[in-house]
């Protein structure tokens, strides 16, 4: 197993992922990802930025996640556990269906959390939909705590949930 940027390359492959991701979700009831999100334009906009990376077991792509120091706009309400500045931002953890609940989304946020400590950013902040109570569970597991919750129309009507891990504090 190993992790590392993506590539051009890597485009149609991370968009399989995300287009699979968003099927699994859909059929067990979670409208938390569309035919429009994440986009392809969004993924290689992504990979253009050099903050997506690959979870790859055997050569094959399996899993991805995002991480960047951008805050979405509509973060702007929220009222964090720590002060705007060296904070990493996670966005778009996706394990392909086949290979879900197998630890990978962990090793994936075992990875984020590293890259976060080494670069010594002060925390680690995200969003997770409100209807997807696995996720949930999942990052307040890791020690993640919920804030307040911020609305992203063009994927659904319901809120998501903010979350927080502080780091090097």
């Amino acid at each position: 197993m190993q992790i590392k940027k993506a590539f051009i390359k890597d485009l149609e492959q991370v968009y399989s992922i995300t287009k699979n991701c968003a099927n699994h979700l859909i059929k067990n009831g979670i409208i938390q990802w569309s035919s429009n999100y994440p986009s392809i334009k969004i993924l290689k906009n992504d990979i253009v930025l050099n903050q997506l990376w690959k979870l790859e077991e055997a050569g094959k792509i399996i899993g991805i996640i995002v991480l960047t120091e951008e805050e979405d706009l509509a973060y702007a309400s929220v009222k964090w556990l720590t002060k705007k500045g060296k904070n990493l931002y996670v966005h778009r953890l996706a394990v392909h269906p086949t290979f879900q609940a197998m630890g990978y989304g962990q090793k994936l946020m075992d990875f984020a959390e590293a890259y976060a400590k080494k670069n010594k950013y002060v925390s680690i902040r995200l969003d997770t939909f409100s209807e997807n109570e696995r996720n949930q569970k999942f990052y307040e597991h890791r020690g993640y705590k919920k804030l307040s919750k911020v609305y992203f129309p063009n994927q659904s009507k319901a809120p998501f949930y903010c979350y927080e891990k502080q780091l090097n504090v």
